[in-house]
């Protein structure tokens, strides 16, 4: 049986970041499945702002050319991202934006969302700890041609909601997680990406 690869991506862009923090540690969560693991940061592929008129016969920005690759070589995404005014950090949204161009252009060959299983997390200092930005997700990778999986993992008062061990605090927290880490495991399909 082939070992899933799993790409772990942190939506956020901020250092000290309570996203990061829990992207992390769905990664750890993710290792003790077994999975082949791979993590990265939205951060470390700086993009211009897609805007109107003549993006595309500009072509198509390297990094969004490396981001959808590094995706379509995966056979899943954990995805975890902050949440903005209830909804998708530009960044993220730009970035995923870009990605589904890549996507669309035929002379590319890469299909980073066809066949993917995505789970989605946030950690957010609000009460529904990023809730609003998920549902805005799954909204966004289902239109993209993704398998969004139903398990989520929320961190409401993420200042407070983590441990030492940087994993999350409470204990129904935690098992969220691993219920999304797993669930991502058991529903994406071994051998998509290569």
């Amino acid at each position: 049986m082939m070992t899933p690869k799993i790409l772990v991506l942190s939506g956020s862009d901020r250092s000290g970041s309570f996203n990061r923090k829990l992207a992390q540690a769905a990664a750890k969560t993710l290792a003790l499945i077994e999975p082949d693991v791979t993590m990265i940061a939205l951060a470390d592929y700086p993009l211009p702002l897609l805007g109107q008129g003549g993006d595309r016969d500009a072509g198509l920005p390297e990094n969004a050319v490396k981001l959808a690759g590094m995706i379509a070589a995966h056979d899943a995404l954990f995805l975890v991202s902050p949440e903005y005014n209830a909804s998708i950090p530009s960044i993220l949204k730009n970035a995923l934006d870009w990605v589904s161009l890549v996507a669309s252009d035929d002379r590319s060959g890469i299909r980073p969302f066809e066949g993917l299983t995505v789970a989605l997390a946030s950690a957010s200092s609000e009460e529904q700890g990023g809730q609003h930005v998920l549902d805005h997700l799954r909204t966004v990778f289902v239109r993209l041609g993704a398998l969004v999986v139903s398990q989520t993992c929320c961190i409401p008062d993420a200042g407070n909601g983590f441990g030492d061990d940087d994993m999350p605090s409470d204990e129904n927290r935690a098992a969220d997680l691993n219920a999304a880490c797993r669930a991502l495991v058991e529903h994406c399909t071994p051998g998509r990406a290569r």
